[in-house]
């Protein structure tokens, strides 16, 4: 945990929110005083809130000539959009971090079609046009074998899955247990879910001991601990060829998380980047042309 990263993460829960998030810590802290066992379940559903909330931005706008789905899962939805470009071309599933929306994925997306790639990005629950309130990323991984599970039964081949920031994390996960893709690129992976939490608690002023029960709790609802999540579990298990791109900079998600991914997967290639920051690297020419050729 750096300095960079815990001033990233109180940055993620100010505009456009900051009243509704300072209300927020007030609540819980007060909460976790007064009603422990509240001050856990409230803190379990801002941690797996995605921010900023839906309600507050307006339905982005969408190309009209790609095909959008709704999918129903579990009791959310999911979103996918599919690039209208050479829809018979080897299929590579993209999909976004937390907080994110498809629209981060489309200029990789156009980047794959112009090279006869078909692209589909999937938009995950609680995000963007899909349903739900909350989501988590064990659910990120197991939307992503859904999908993939779904995609292969319509008869498509997945040549590759492309994952940004969490949706790498559970897109790492999902390929360690079967999920079957040919290759692999992860961009700007957070290595620890773990970790995350004592951020979490740092921001809006949890005790070690709300934070534990959260912890406890979130893992008891999914049938899964955070640590199975890791680079050094679920490294070992990728076979397949892997690409790596984070940039040194990364203020969300350290620079440090790609590096434990690239020693726990074998032979996995690093992209280091500068100056692109968590976000910047989904727009930036170069990396995309990098992605493509790893790709192609």
């Amino acid at each position: 945990m750096t300095h960079t990263t815990l001033q990233a993460t109180p940055a993620y829960y100010k505009d456009p929110a900051s009243a509704l998030m300072r209300l927020a810590r007030f609540g819980l802290g007060a909460a976790q005083r007064l009603w422990p066992a509240l001050g856990v379940r409230l803190a379990c559903r801002l941690f797996g809130t995605p921010l900023p909330p839906k309600w507050l931005s307006r339905r982005r706008r969408w190309r009209p000539d790609w095909r959008i789905e709704a999918w129903p899962f579990e009791d959310a939805s999911l979103t996918l959009y599919r690039h209208p470009a050479s829809a018979d071309g080897p299929l590579v599933l993209l999909a976004h971090g937390w907080g994110g929306h498809a629209g981060q994925m489309l200029a990789l997306a156009d980047t794959l079609a112009a090279q006869g790639l078909q692209a589909v990005i999937v938009e995950m629950p609680a995000h963007g046009r899909s349903q739900g309130t909350t989501s988590n990323l064990p659910q990120f991984a197991r939307a992503l074998e859904y999908v993939s599970a779904r995609l292969q039964q319509q008869g498509h081949t997945l040549h590759a899955l492309v994952a940004h920031s969490l949706a790498a994390n559970a897109g790492a996960h999902a390929v360690s247990r079967g999920l079957g893709a040919q290759r692999l690129v992860l961009l700007a992976p957070p290595a620890s879910p773990l970790a995350y939490t004592r951020l979490f608690a740092r921001v809006f002023g949890l005790s070690e001991a709300t934070r534990a029960a959260m912890q406890r709790r979130i893992e008891a609802r999914e049938g899964i601990v955070m640590t199975q999540f890791e680079p050094a579990m679920v490294g070992p298990r990728i076979h397949l060829p892997t690409l790596l791109v984070h940039d040194r900079g990364d203020g969300i998600n350290r620079f440090a998380d790609g590096l434990a991914y690239r020693q726990a997967i074998d032979g996995a290639h690093l992209l280091a980047t500068e100056g692109l920051g968590h976000s910047r690297i989904l727009k930036d020419a170069a990396v995309l042309q990098h992605i493509t050729s790893f790709l192609a």
